[in-house]
């Protein structure tokens, strides 16, 4: 089946940003194709029962961003159910706390095999199969994007990668047309940053909040009404740039 609407895949889509996102392209008529990883807690079928309450058209596919051949066939069901592809949004990812005297091989590369290659494969695979004049949207962070942070050089490093995919796959695919652009979220209340033990949780968050201009830490709904700028008409001469969605956090001096 064809669609004239507007398709777009989004990767860890079953809660905060990702789930807010596909919301939000559900009211502006943009179809969506829901990612979900088997091991992830949340319902990705309440961010469909969400999009179709506003008025959207979605399905759940289950990705690995670990695996190319799972999101190949993820970028692929869009095509096969809606007849085309339009944005890529790849914004699956992990957190781990891990102080680097504990760093572990194994623990650097799973978290770069998702963090970083997994948006190199998220990527790749809606580039090959997006008409020209496309776009994508790479979800970094302000550690690592920004600032450094303690017990997570693993995550940092990663989400810098993002930034510098980003540019080099903006360059590369300019001749089509297709843009390529970050966002880097500040502090935002989803479940990741909820998590107590790998993150800054619940009570974290609400000091930190204290701290930042606009008086409180982000929505998932803020940094996904950027991300879809970012992919919108609005923003057609934009691309190879990272979007900072942080309430002024960056920009604060400190005393």
């Amino acid at each position: 089946m064809t669609t004239d609407q507007k398709v777009a895949v989004i990767t860890g889509a079953a809660s905060g940003i990702g789930r807010a996102l596909a919301v939000h392209y559900a009211r502006h008529g943009v179809c969506a194709v829901i990612g979900t990883f088997a091991g992830d807690p949340h319902d990705p079928e309440e961010t469909l029962r969400l999009v179709k309450a506003a008025g959207g058209r979605g399905i759940v596919h289950e990705v690995d961003v670990r695996s190319t051949p799972s999101v190949d066939a993820f970028a692929e069901r869009a095509v096969q159910e809606y007849g085309r592809l339009d944005y890529a949004v790849a914004n699956a990812g992990v957190l781990r706390n891990s102080p680097l005297g504990e760093m572990t091989d194994e623990r650097w590369e799973d978290m770069l095999n998702v963090d970083l290659t997994g948006v190199l494969r998220t990527l790749r695979a809606g580039a090959a199969r997006m008409a020209d004049g496309g776009a994508m949207v790479a979800v970094s962070s302000i550690a690592g994007g920004v600032y450094g942070w303690e017990e997570h050089a693993h995550y940092a490093a990663a989400k810098a990668g993002v930034l510098g995919l980003i540019r080099s796959v903006a360059v590369e695919l300019g001749p089509r047309r297709i843009r390529a652009n970050a966002v880097i979220p500040g502090l935002i209340e989803t479940p990741q940053s909820l998590d107590p033990v790998n993150s800054l949780g619940p009570e974290g968050l609400q000091r930190a909040g204290n701290d930042i201009p606009w008086g409180r830490v982000g929505r998932p709904e803020e940094v996904a009404s950027a991300i879809a700028f970012l992919t919108s008409d609005d923003s057609m001469y934009i691309t190879g740039q990272s979007l900072i969605v942080d309430g002024g956090l960056t920009v604060k001096m400190r005393a």
